[in-house]
């Protein structure tokens, strides 16, 4: 058999196992050694094929759809530094959690090292950000290589998608010519048509001693906590709320834990604690004896310092991926189990509730808290703590919230409180950078209903080009802009202490008029003037098609001082109520 025809049954053979694994999306950069990959791709009649020129941009927004919908997605380039600009994407993926099948097209090994166009190193090219690489053969069409291509397929899929998810990355050799026989019976398989190999990846789980054990040990525990990072089990926000309601514990909710919105029971989450832990007052107060976490870590770092001060504790991280999520070392016991399997295994041999008193000190502290934070509705001009704290309000129904890094990730935890809305909040929380946002949102945008992403202005800028999937693809997406003319964080942090060349190495002004860069994407760009005319906005909103960027003016110094004061407003009635109740 010619090479077109082993090139063509090998490829063939590997994308036919790729969907039978239940790989539905492929994300393609255009290239030339690709090509063969590529156009059997697109001939599939199953697959979704979405172009997206840039490679960075392409690995976020396929990061995206495999984070809306919580199945592995293909990314496909050429060989050459196109492989490489995968690399941030592939590194978020690894770090939270989402299943990537990374595809590359690489020069045949006499090509390599001899100065030959577009050849770099791919071999082992993302190191240990993915969870496995294979060096795939050179196709060939015999029984043996097809049986090999469509093992292979299966293994990745199944390594990408099981505990903990991740990217898995293959490469592919290919000889010239490049172009495959495209004929009617391109995937037909006479062997194991509906797949050669599944894969039957397991929840991990715990022996029922051990939870007898953890469950007696929590008897007479009366100072317990709850807390949950991030987290995507639909199931989970029942299930950690009745074992909250069955010992009695508070659970001290990550935005990104996904339990506070929704119709599940808000009876014991406390949302606020980002606010009040600032106090040394309420520390004192609220000292636990012992920690259930679930989830990655949370974004407060005022929750983080008060777990590392409260290290004599006992803190149990329940992680169902197997991994080893405590920076501070703080874990008495690390348990590799499902978490909706430990909350309900925990619930059923729970029998003997803690008293109320330390859930209630949690929640009139949550209460006091929210009470005294109302005050950023007052707040005339255009603020970037009154934009959070409004968000559960003029957001609709079943809308998907996006948030970008850096400030808007912290006022969200801050100031997005607990609403009986479903609104699902994500961000790219594993590796914590800026780039992809844009990209990454338009990717879940294309499986979620009302997308809204709320991110500042040097985020927009580091992803810009990522708006030409929304003009190619005609995706929906509201981008809520807080432009404060640079790195706002960094107003918060001690370099804002060191003003001589504060300005030049932080706050980093771009001066951008963002307008002309969505006009050329074919977006709508509005320039919220107040609250009033934010709220018309936000109310039309769910009638807008395409891009619709509306971006929120604001000014660094006066946010940073704004949040200073809320914050010792709530310090000082707490450390009143503390005081008055000790």
């Amino acid at each position: 058999m010619n090479h077109q025809d082993a090139l063509t049954a090998y490829i063939a053979a590997f994308v036919a196992e790729l969907y039978s694994t239940g790989v539905t999306d492929v994300v393609v950069s255009p290239g030339s050694r690709s090509t063969p990959m590529a156009m059997v791709m697109a001939e599939h009649p199953e697959l979704k094929v979405h172009i997206h020129v840039d490679e960075r941009s392409a690995a976020f927004f396929a990061l995206g759809i495999a984070k809306a919908t919580n199945r592995p997605v293909a990314i496909l380039c050429t060989s050459g530094t196109a492989a490489a600009n995968y690399f941030p994407a592939i590194v978020e993926a690894r770090y939270a959690r989402v299943p990537l099948i990374v595809l590359t097209a690489d020069r045949p090994h006499e090509l390599r090292e001899v100065g030959a166009p577009q050849a770099i190193d791919q071999l082992h090219l993302y190191g240990k950000h993915v969870k496995w690489f294979a060096e795939m053969a050179l196709p060939e069409d015999t029984d043996e290589m097809i049986r090999y291509a469509r093992t292979v397929c299966a293994r990745a899929t199944a390594i990408a998608t099981g505990a903990p998810s991740g990217p898995v990355h293959l490469n592919f050799p290919f000889r010239e010519p490049l172009i495959p026989r495209m004929d009617e019976n391109l995937f037909q398989l006479s062997e194991r048509p509906k797949g050669y190999v599944k894969v039957h990846n397991g929840d991990l789980a715990i022996e029922d001693g051990v939870f007898v054990e953890i469950a007696e040990k929590l008897k007479g525990k009366e100072r317990g906590l709850i807390v949950c990072g991030n987290l995507t089990d639909d199931k989970f926000a029942d299930a950690v709320t009745q074992l909250s309601t069955t010992l009695n514990y508070p659970i001290l909710a990550d935005p990104l834990s996904q339990l506070r919105s929704g119709l599940h029971s808000h009876e014991n989450i406390i949302e606020t604690y980002d606010t009040f832990l600032r106090n040394e007052d309420a520390k004192g107060f609220l000292k636990p004896d012992v920690v259930i976490r679930f989830g990655a870590m949370p974004i407060s770092k005022a929750l983080t310092i008060f777990l590392k001060e409260n290290h004599t504790a006992d803190q149990y991280v329940v992680d169902g991926g197997g991994g080893w999520r405590d920076p501070s070392s703080l874990s008495t016991d690390m348990i590799f189990c499902n978490e909706v399997l430990f909350c309900e295994k925990l619930t059923s041999l729970s029998m003997n509730k803690a008293s109320l008193a330390f859930l209630e000190s949690w929640r009139n502290l949550n209460k006091l808290t929210k009470t005294t934070m109302k005050q950023v509705r007052d707040i005339a001009v255009l603020s970037e703590g009154r934009l959070f704290y409004q968000l559960a309000d003029i957001l609709p129904e079943g809308a998907t919230l996006f948030v970008g890094n850096s400030m808007p990730i912290r006022d969200l935890d801050s100031f997005f409180h607990n609403n009986g809305k479903n609104i699902r909040v994500m961000a790219n929380r594993g590796a914590n950078g800026i780039d992809g946002t844009v990209s990454t949102a338009l990717g879940a945008a294309l499986y979620s209903q009302s997308m809204y992403l709320v991110l500042g202005d040097l985020t927009f800028f580091h992803d810009l080009n990522g708006l030409i999937a929304a003009k190619l693809y005609n995706i929906d997406i509201h981008i809520i802009l807080v432009n404060n003319n640079g790195g706002g964080i960094f107003s918060f942090l001690p370099q804002s202490e060191q003003p001589k060349n504060f300005e030049l190495l932080f706050g980093t002004p771009l001066n951008i008029e963002f307008e002309h860069a969505v006009r050329m994407f074919n977006g709508n760009f509005t320039k919220i003037q107040n609250w009033d005319h934010f709220a018309v906005e936000m109310n039309q909103s769910v009638e807008q098609s395409g891009i619709n960027v509306y971006e929120i003016v604001t000014n660094r110094e006066k946010n940073r001082d704004e949040h200073r004061e809320i914050w010792q407003s709530v310090s000082q009635e707490i450390s009143n109520f503390v005081n008055g109740v000790q």
